[in-house]
């Protein structure tokens, strides 16, 4: 896959999440910071109008980790459902046509393109997903829910063999077009 991203070092991580106190006078719902744009200006949750936005190319690329043991890695091709990997793609291209109907803000939208792809590396398998359109709205959320279901399609597909199987580092690598610009992860 052209980009490199290396899922082989470690990051500290503590997983337990920091919680705030029942007396905690920080809030997260007070007001939105500036810019979010799915919020108004009383800090309700909307759907943007993107109607007057120019209808432009726009592509975003995603990118997910599965963590997988040396003996979930040596039974991958005999899986007696299939081949995980051929099934997580269609599972990804399947989730990104869907991703309005899971992400309650997101547009609907045309795809013109959806492609995933899910490679054996070291230690586990790369989930990579490509999604483009011609549309007044970004593809971003549809290029990581395809990563995102990809990932958990290849946790589906192996976890009788072991319950430890690790998620890791849904990304949006690249995107394309639109008023924001290029971004690159």
């Amino acid at each position: 896959m052209d980009d490199d991203v290396d899922y082989t070092s470690e990051r500290l991580m503590d997983d337990k999440p920091e919680r705030l106190g029942k007396d905690s006078n920080l809030s997260p719902w007070r007001r939105p910071p500036q810019g979010l744009s799915h919020y108004d200006e009383s800090g309700q949750a909307h759907m943007v109008d993107v109607s007057e936005k120019v209808k432009t190319r726009r592509e975003a690329v995603a990118s997910a980790f599965v963590e997988l043991s040396d003996a979930v890695m040596a039974a991958l091709p005999q899986n007696p459902k299939g081949n995980p990997l051929e099934v997580a793609r269609f599972a990804g291209i399947q989730a990104a046509k869907q991703t309005s109907a899971l992400i309650p803000m997101c547009h609907p939208l045309a795809l013109s393109f959806v492609d995933v792809q899910a490679q054996i590396v070291r230690g586990g398998v790369e989930i990579r997903a490509t999604v483009a359109t011609v549309d007044g709205t970004g593809v971003e959320m549809e290029a990581m829910v395809a990563a995102s279901v990809a990932a958990l399609t290849v946790y589906d597909m192996t976890k009788a063999l072991d319950k430890g199987i690790r998620i890791r580092e849904v990304v949006l690598l690249r995107k394309s077009g639109g008023k924001s610009g290029d971004y690159r992860r």
